[in-house]
C-alpha cells in the first residue's frame, strides 16, 4: 500500500457531499460534477434500498432532501427519479451512476451509513460495486464492525474511522455508553484497524486522536475560511462545505 501521506487522502481537499449550494443539493450528480470541475476529492453516503440498490443519500428520512414523508430504506430503484432533491430536477442517485459520472476523475470518500452491528450486506454490495472502478477512493464509517468487515473481505481499500464528540440531533438515540466509547475510538486497535481518521473538526485538538500520529487525521466539517485556519494545525486535511479552500 502507497504511503497514506502522500496520498489524495492528504493532499487534496474534500467536499463534503460534493460541492453543493443553494441551487445545487448535496449528494447529487449536479454537486459531485461541480466538485470534479474545480478539482476536488468528494465525499459521499451509500446506503440500501429495500430492493437492495446502493443509493447515495444521507438521511434516513426523506422529508428534508425531498419534502416527502418516508424513510429511503423503504424505496425501490424505480422510486428514485421520482423524487426531486431540493425543489431541483436533481434526484436521488444510485451509487453505480455516481461512479460511472465520476469515472476516475476525481478521488471518493465514500461513507458506509450502517448503524447496526449486523454488517455485510451494504458493506459487500459497495466492494462488488468497486471491483471494476479504475480511480482512486477510500470508504469511512462512524461504524467500527463496518470497518472490520472491509479489513477482512477488502482489506486493499483504505478505510477510516469516523467519529467526534456525538452532539447533536444526528446522535440521538445512541446509547451514552456506546458514545462513551466511539468518540474515544476505543475499538480502533481490536476491530477497526483504521488506516486513517476523520474526527469531528469542532472537537478537535483531544487526546483521542494525538495517540494515532502514524495515520493521517482529517477533520470534518469545516464550513468557513475561519474555521479552517482554526482546525488545520491540528490535521492533516479537511472535508468541507459552504466555502471554498485556498490551499
Amino acid at each position: 500500500m502507497e504511503d497514506i501521506f502522500k496520498s489524495w487522502l492528504v493532499e487534496i481537499p474534500i467536499a463534503h457531499r460534493g460541492l453543493h449550494d443553494k441551487n445545487t443539493p448535496e449528494n447529487s450528480l449536479a454537486a459531485f460534477s461541480k466538485a470534479i470541475e474545480k478539482g476536488f476529492a468528494i465525499e459521499l453516503d451509500v446506503q440500501l434500498l429495500s430492493d437492495d440498490t446502493v443509493v447515495v443519500f444521507h438521511d434516513n428520512s426523506l422529508s428534508r432532501m425531498t419534502g416527502n414523508d418516508g424513510y429511503i430504506k423503504f424505496l425501490n430503484k424505480s422510486d428514485l427519479k421520482v423524487l426531486k432533491l431540493k425543489g431541483t430536477k436533481e434526484h436521488i442517485p444510485t451509487f453505480e451512476e455516481v461512479l460511472k459520472l465520476v469515472d476516475g476523475k476525481t478521488p471518493l470518500l465514500i461513507e458506509i451509513k450502517n448503524s447496526s452491528t449486523k454488517v455485510g450486506k451494504l458493506e459487500q454490495k459497495v466492494i462488488d460495486l468497486l471491483k471494476n472502478y479504475n480511480g482512486e477512493y477510500a470508504v469511512q464509517s462512524f461504524n467500527p464492525f463496518s470497518l472490520q468487515y472491509f479489513k477482512n473481505h477488502a482489506p486493499n481499500i483504505l478505510r477510516g474511522q469516523l467519529s467526534g464528540s456525538y452532539k447533536g440531533e444526528d446522535f440521538n438515540g445512541i446509547p451514552f455508553y456506546q458514545k462513551f466509547f466511539l468518540k474515544r475510538m476505543a475499538l480502533n486497535k481490536t476491530i477497526s484497524h483504521p488506516n486513517f481518521i476523520n474526527y469531528e473538526a469542532n472537537a478537535l485538538p483531544n487526546r483521542y486522536v494525538k495517540k494515532y500520529k502514524q495515520i493521517p487525521l482529517l477533520a470534518w466539517v469545516v464550513a468557513s475560511k475561519e474555521e479552517y485556519l482554526k482546525v488545520v494545525k491540528h490535521c492533516d486535511n479537511i472535508v468541507f462545505e459552504d466555502f471554498i479552500p485556498e490551499i
